[in-house]
């Protein structure tokens, strides 16, 4: 909590002290816009109970519960040495449990996620279309 007045504090550097009731609404306010607007205690108990086969440090778990990584690359920075703890196999285990325990962050839209795939798509044709040899005249 100290961490959410600090940033919501600093954003506004000269705004003067804020009592309990403004802190309470400028949190509220940051916190709306992010993965913790629509979690329940469900679906965290979820979580945490599925996480826990996996050798995570409480700070890890903690992390990913509110960032929600919804690719294993977002993974990386949050698991310290991942690489070297685990296979890739898990590492992909643990996105997948995320995304099905925990609801997409609420900042990210469905015109984001299709403009996302339609962008991998795009990636994925340039990569086949250098791939294939120029010196093929079939």
């Amino acid at each position: 909590m100290v961490d959410v007045y600090l940033l919501c504090h600093s954003l506004e550097a000269n705004a003067g002290a804020l009592t309990n009731f403004e802190s309470e609404y400028k949190v509220y306010d940051y916190l709306v816009d992010t993965a913790a607007s629509d979690q329940t205690r469900e679906s965290i108990n979820e979580f945490l109970t599925s996480i826990k086969r996996h050798d995570l440090a409480k700070a890890e778990v903690l992390n990913i519960l509110n960032t929600r990584p919804a690719a294993e690359v977002e993974i990386f920075p949050i698991i310290e040495y991942c690489e070297g703890r685990f296979p890739d196999e898990e590492v992909t285990e643990i996105v997948e449990l995320v995304t099905k325990t925990l609801s997409p962050p609420p900042n990210m839209k469905q015109e984001e996620m299709k403009k996302g795939d339609e962008e991998t798509s795009t990636l994925k044709n340039v990569k086949d279309d250098i791939s294939e040899d120029p010196m093929d005249t079939r």
